[in-house]
């Protein structure tokens, strides 16, 4: 099935993710992870990127944001993925030694509304859901723990949501997933698809012309 083609406007949110090569392991230290951050501080900086929700992982990493200029995201995401591949293999002496990730990175564009929350909470929960930590807010290299324990500066790195945050959304990040709703976004992750209402999917599809293959679709319901 081809792939949906990749949208790249200005003001929309969009959930986007990149592996490691052969999904192997590349951050195993505070100094990797706090290299990476480094450069997503950087990358940030260079295209005014709005950054809402980030995590990660020991092999892999997602960005929930949204661009201020048309052609912002890929800009951004070229940026930070190049920039870090240089610099990783400049620290571990292996320049020249292959590829750092498994290809394009990966995006999908979110609606605003519950959706957003739903994407934002299976993002921040992520390594919980590893078993990495006891408590969602627990691991250091995520958007959740930087706006519950990082300094003032630490937090500039992060934009306002466009929606609330919920009051008992500490608690609902830490309560774990439906299998519907983990099979809703990993389908979107497959599929390159828009996530949200299917009115406004629908809209998105007519929109921009994609070609929308989600199935048994769903309302993700707070505190499921």
């Amino acid at each position: 099935m081809p792939r949906a083609p990749r949208i790249d406007k200005a003001d929309l949110v969009y959930h986007i993710l990149n592996r490691a090569n052969g999904r192997q392991q590349i951050f195993y230290t505070e100094k990797d992870y706090l290299a990476f951050e480094k450069t997503l501080e950087e990358a940030q900086r260079h295209t005014d990127m709005r950054i809402y929700s980030y995590i990660v992982m020991p092999n892999h990493w997602h960005l929930v944001i949204s661009p201020r200029n048309d052609g912002d995201l890929a800009e951004f995401a070229r940026w930070l993925t190049l920039t870090h591949t240089q610099r990783y293999h400049a620290v571990q002496k292996t320049i020249g030694g292959g590829h750092l990730y498994q290809g394009r990175f990966k995006s999908f564009i979110v609606s605003t509304d519950e959706y957003f929350l739903t994407l934002c909470r299976y993002i921040e929960r992520n390594a919980l859901r590893a078993k990495l930590v006891s408590r969602a807010e627990d691991w250091p290299w995520s958007s959740l723990w930087r706006r519950m324990h990082g300094t003032e500066k630490k937090k500039l790195l992060l934009a306002e949501w466009p929606i609330d945050i919920p009051s008992d959304y500490l608690q609902w990040v830490n309560e774990e997933e439906t299998q519907k709703t983990l099979s809703q976004i990993r389908g979107a992750i497959r599929r390159g698809n828009p996530f949200g209402r299917e009115d406004w999917v629908q809209e998105m599809v007519r929109q921009f012309g994609l070609e929308s293959t989600l199935q048994n679709r769903g309302r993700p319901k707070k505190g499921t």
